[in-house]
């Protein structure tokens, strides 16, 4: 069995027991589908953004709305395509009208998923979209415009903090960081830095 398909077996285990999921309180404010994750299962990038959208909870795909086909632009533009690359988000299920995650939702959905995701995928770098990613996995609350594009460390992992493309569509001018940001973390999967 090759590595794929494997770590695709251990994934679909590991959402299994939680496709009703009812254990943070996100879980029954009104959300349509849980949205795990999605792309190659053994990538050497991951991408973690903050939380479903609208779109997203409606197809049960992460970035795939305004922001996503803003960030695909982005990766393809740095000939990354998502089928090679794995997306996620700190919270797999859509926070009502889009607010930011709860402390406690956050601490649940991680410990829950995203941390097994991590584990299981075993990315060569990882790259944080947003604040919100950002600080979950660094346990910092150092702004995203202070931290964003450095080389950060997440279980031995290289994390890239960068700007969310929800960000990008309200400041185009910063998208030229954001791909410089993914750039970086495309340098260190090719073992470039």
């Amino acid at each position: 069995m090759n590595q794929q398909i494997q770590k695709q077996a251990l994934l679909d285990a590991l959402y299994s027991p939680y496709k009703n999921c009812v254990m943070c309180p996100l879980g029954s404010l009104g959300r349509t589908n849980i949205v795990f994750g999605e792309g190659n299962p053994d990538a050497q990038l991951l991408l973690i953004g903050e939380g479903p959208g609208k779109n997203e909870d409606a197809l049960a795909r992460p970035f795939i709305g305004r922001s996503g086909q803003l960030l695909t632009k982005a990766l393809n533009a740095l000939e990354i395509h998502r089928d090679d690359i794995y997306i996620t988000n700190i919270v797999k299920c859509r926070p009502p009208n889009n607010r930011a995650p709860l402390t406690n939702e956050v601490a649940t959905c991680t410990s829950l998923l995203l941390e097994k995701q991590i584990k299981i995928i075993q990315p060569r770098a990882i790259c944080t979209l947003g604040s919100s990613a950002t600080n979950t996995l660094l346990k910092t609350m150092t702004p995203i415009t202070k931290i964003r594009g450095t080389i950060q460390t997440y279980q031995s992992t290289p994390l890239i903090p960068t700007y969310h493309p929800a960000y990008i569509l309200r400041n185009p001018k910063e998208l030229v960081k954001l791909t410089q940001d993914l750039e970086k973390a495309l340098k260190i999967v090719t073992q470039q830095i």
